[in-house]
């Protein structure tokens, strides 16, 4: 803002100066209120995530109550992993995918069918917030108290065994964790059962965030329902979609707690269902307490998911698209305006 002052002399004539008021700026305490975050980061993940990397360069570990290291070996700590000297890192990678796998593909499919359901205009659904709660709440039980239920449920002397015994549906009861596909269904199972309800919802925000005329304009085309959902939803949905992909398969990769309480720690019937975050944790928090091995598994964890979300990019993300952010950001401001002009 600016005042006007009024300079009188007797020689000339009035005349007007003017005086700048010096601006008020707030934004220093945006700055102040994001100190906490930066800290608490900094120390709780920035520099824990720099010496993991410094130290899967070294041999460290305990042997009984002796420290052996840190000593120096480069990369011999991944060569160890890699090449399967130390213990079984592809086949370990290989359940988790598994797994993961198992889990993720039934509940990408219903947790669309559920969003398209509940978002449609023509359906019109009673009850909806109610059963939207109810599909959401498996995943504010913890994975771990869900693998417990599920361990006391599908043991060989448990509820459900015992019922299909007395109907006659199985001859004898067995063990769950002798069969190796039976325990990764059930792994995946919880996994989807746990998650289904949270993808459902961000599905649903995707769905609802398109706009009704571009349905109306389909509908008076005369467009079919499958042809609107793959030729207008699908497209349309695409970033929730991508977001959903990505971040199930980092949840995927770091499978851990229903996996172990299920399978009481082994792994299942031939390892079968022993999951990469179990190996780490057993090399981390076992009786050697090998900082040197886990630090260069975390980073190749870390690798793995990079290479996966990338590869994901690349063939999700049109290529004129990928990384030309200026052009992208002109394309929608042309996009805005051109509304806004409409």
């Amino acid at each position: 803002m600016q005042n006007e002052a009024v300079i009188t002399d007797s020689r000339f004539k009035p005349f007007k100066v003017r005086t700048k008021k010096r601006a008020i700026s707030y934004a220093k305490w945006g700055y102040i209120f994001l100190i906490p975050f930066f800290a608490t980061f900094l120390f709780f993940s920035l520099i824990p995530l720099l010496e993991t990397f410094h130290y899967s360069f070294y041999e460290y570990w305990r042997d009984g109550l002796d420290v052996i290291g840190p000593n120096w070996v480069g990369f011999k700590n991944y060569g160890d992993i890699l090449t399967n000297s130390f213990g079984e890192f592809w086949k370990d990678l290989g359940n988790t995918m598994i797994i993961w796998v198992m889990g993720f593909v039934p509940q990408i499919i219903i947790s669309l069918v559920l969003a398209i359901i509940f978002t449609s205009v023509r359906l019109k659904v009673h009850g909806a917030q109610f059963f939207k709660t109810v599909f959401y709440m498996p995943n504010l039980v913890m994975a771990a108290a869900m693998g417990l239920l599920f361990s006391q449920l599908l043991s060989q002397s448990g509820p459900i065994m015992s019922m299909l015994f007395d109907a006659g549906i199985i001859q004898e009861k067995f063990n769950m964790l002798n069969r190796v596909w039976d325990t990764r269904a059930i792994i995946g199972f919880i996994d989807f059962l746990m998650w289904f309800g949270n993808t459902m919802l961000l599905l649903m925000s995707g769905v609802m965030g398109i706009d009704a005329s571009i349905y109306e304009a389909a509908a008076i085309d005369g467009s079919s329902a499958w042809k609107t959902f793959w030729h207008i939803t699908m497209p349309l949905l695409m970033p929730i979609f991508i977001y959903v992909f990505i971040t199930s398969m980092i949840g995927g990769i770091q499978l851990y707690d229903a996996a172990t309480i299920f399978t009481q720690g082994n792994g299942g019937a031939e390892r079968s269902s022993y999951t990469l975050m179990m190996f780490l944790f057993n090399v981390v928090t076992g009786g050697s307490h090998d900082l040197g091995h886990g630090g260069a598994l975390s980073v190749l964890m870390f690798i793995i998911t990079g290479l996966l979300s990338f590869s994901v990019f690349i063939l999700t993300v049109p290529k004129e698209e990928r990384f030309h952010f200026k052009s992208r950001k002109k394309k929608l401001q042309k996009e805005v305006q051109g509304g806004i002009s409409r």
